[in-house]
């Protein structure tokens, strides 16, 4: 049994070998994906989503850090040279295993809601939901960030090296100028034939942009002295500082003056501001214990439910296969249904969590998936417990990428598995102090109720809003065995359960696991598989089966540590820039 802790001060609630495949999944090749190989170690591992920040957290674990010390030092890297997906503007949601005393210890650092904020804040004048870009480009759009709340609370429980020791590789990297990437300058790119614009805003403009006003090529020396000072700032005074004071201030300024609509944060809203530890949500699947964050986060439960329903079917026998693609998808398409209608924050919507995962429930579930033939778009089930929610209105947000994960394993034997985040691509585009806000505000219903039903995730002030990540550990024996997670937005969930299958019932190396080719259904009109890669071969069986069939670049950034044999076998997805390194 995993149990999590609860630390007085903070605030914290408690709700209830081989194998030989149908088709070959080995890595895929020859789509345009960067080579990469696992790497093994015995003393310490870390992966993340670029080799700059992944380097200054194994000078962190080279040094005696703990996991903690290391995510602080990534955490702040990424936050310059991968900025369209986190940084201190943002929020985050961590599982941590703390070796010296056997505990699992969930954090949510999820932004909240202005504590004016009212459900009807993304609706216009005549009652109807604003589109999607004007809602998320601007002040309205911003929550109050958690990372560097959980930074602190992080260091102080776990922490080895002094707190300023960790800033200094960000600080140098700002300082000096760190190499635009690939994949940063073609997120800048994009900007520009969407529409969902970064230059408007004069600060991220000046910073992102040349003179001539097209974006950052790969290889510009980027400087960001603005961001240094205000890490300065931090390593000095801790996140006190961010919280109140002249970077708080600044803070709510730059969203008062981009905000469309009133309501916005205010400078008690920063004060206010508290990571909470919660317990996590852990599923028994094939005698594993597969653990995950709860709400509001989706990703812990759906991610259980999905495996809870597969536990009924010999996964390991269809191997790779458009059987298993299609039992898959059905199992998906069921999860993702309970998901639309009962997950947000538990502290404002009572949650069914003991009901969404129980086993009987999961096994009736299951029952209604159809080996041959594809269903229609499920309904939502009636798990036990779940009474209070008979009269809420499914979800309509589908949840946009724009995150980042972390997992690391210390020297000590702790173990870290964090999903980072701004939501979208580039956050809100508010740029202040030299780092951008999330728009994370975005990830509520904007419409908050059907006819008289109120949407479980609808704005209120004060909450969070439900996301998708999944950062998830595998308990085996009562220790840590796997640790994985991915960016992607809704489409995560399917990502990460995928790939732990792929470890679990089918043995992989995790570097072959995160290569298969994707498929996913998140409960729409289609079944997405990766274009280009073996997945994509599936189409015809799967149609036959009466799926509508969707090939797209589905592009995770999964990460991931498996500890085997008493080794540590780090891998990062080939789609992505991450590296995994270890010693």
């Amino acid at each position: 049994m995993i149990r999590p802790l609860f630390i007085s001060g903070l605030v914290s609630t408690l709700t209830l070998g081989s194998f030989a495949f149908a088709q070959d999944p080995a890595p895929e090749e020859g789509y345009g994906w960067a080579e990469k190989n696992s790497v093994i170690g015995s003393e310490f591992m870390i992966s993340a989503a670029n080799p700059v920040a992944v380097q200054a957290g194994y000078d962190i674990l080279e040094k005696g850090g703990t996991a903690a010390d290391a995510m602080i030092a990534v955490q702040l890297v990424l936050n310059l040279v991968e900025p369209q997906s986190s940084g201190i503007g943002g929020g985050a949601f961590m599982l941590y295993w703390d070796a010296s005393t056997g505990d699992l210890v969930t954090f949510d650092a999820r932004e909240t809601a202005p504590a004016s904020a009212t459900p009807e804040r993304f609706l216009d004048e005549n009652g109807e939901k604003i589109p999607f870009v004007p809602s998320a480009t601007g002040g309205q759009s911003v929550g109050v960030p958690g990372i560097l709340r959980l930074m602190e609370i992080s260091h102080n429980l776990y922490g080895k090296l002094p707190w300023s020791d960790l800033f200094s590789s960000a600080i140098d990297t700002a300082e000096n100028g760190f190499e635009v990437s690939p994949r940063m300058a073609n997120s800048l790119q994009s900007t520009m034939s969407r529409n969902f614009p970064l230059d408007v805003f004069p600060e991220a403009k000046e910073y992102f942009f040349n003179q001539d006003g097209s974006p950052l090529k790969a290889g510009f020396l980027l400087k960001n002295p603005e961001f240094a000072n205000t890490l300065r700032v931090l390593a000095d005074r801790g996140a006190d500082a961010f919280y109140t004071g002249p970077i708080a201030e600044d803070i709510v300024a730059a969203v008062a003056a981009t905000s469309s609509v009133e309501n916005n944060i205010t400078l008690q809203d920063m004060a206010d501001y508290r990571v909470k530890i919660r317990p996590a949500v852990c599923a028994d699947y094939r005698g594993y214990d597969v653990c995950g964050m709860g709400p509001p986060t989706s990703g812990g439960l759906t991610v259980g439910q999905i495996l809870g329903m597969l536990d009924n079917f010999d996964v390991k026998s269809m191997g790779w296969s458009p059987e298993f693609a299609h039992t898959y998808s059905e199992a998906a398409k069921l999860a993702y249904a309970d998901r639309s209608l009962y997950m947000a924050d538990s502290d404002y919507v009572e949650v069914p969590i003991k009901g969404l995962l129980d086993k009987s429930y999961l096994a009736d579930r299951a029952k209604l998936i159809d080996q041959e033939k594809a269903s229609e778009k499920r309904k939502a089930g009636e798990p036990p417990y779940q009474e209070s929610a008979l009269n809420l209105a499914p979800s309509q947000n589908p949840g946009r990428p724009g995150t980042s994960h972390i997992v690391i394993l210390d020297r000590y034997g702790n173990a870290l598995s964090m999903t980072t985040t701004i939501e979208t691509f580039f956050g809100s585009r508010v740029f202040v102090r030299g780092f951008l806000l999330n728009n994370e505000l975005t990830d509520f219903d904007r419409a908050p109720k059907d006819g008289d039903r109120l949407v479980a995730n609808r704005v209120e002030g004060g909450k969070r809003p439900r996301s998708s990540m999944s950062p998830t550990i595998v308990m085996k024996d009562g220790k840590p065995y796997f640790l994985v997670g991915s960016p992607g937005g809704s489409r995560i969930i399917n990502y990460v359960a995928k790939t732990i299958i792929a470890v679990l019932d089918w043995d992989m190396d995790p570097q072959d696991a995160i290569e298969t080719g994707h498929f996913l259904h998140r409960n729409g009109s289609t079944l997405d598989v990766e274009q280009g890669t073996s997945a994509e071969s599936f189409t015809d069986a799967l149609t036959a089966k009466g799926h509508e069939v969707s090939a797209r670049d589905l592009n995770s950034g999964l990460h991931a540590i498996l500890i085997k044999d008493g080794q540590m076998i780090g891998a990062a997805d080939p789609r992505r820039e991450g590296v995994a390194m270890g010693r």
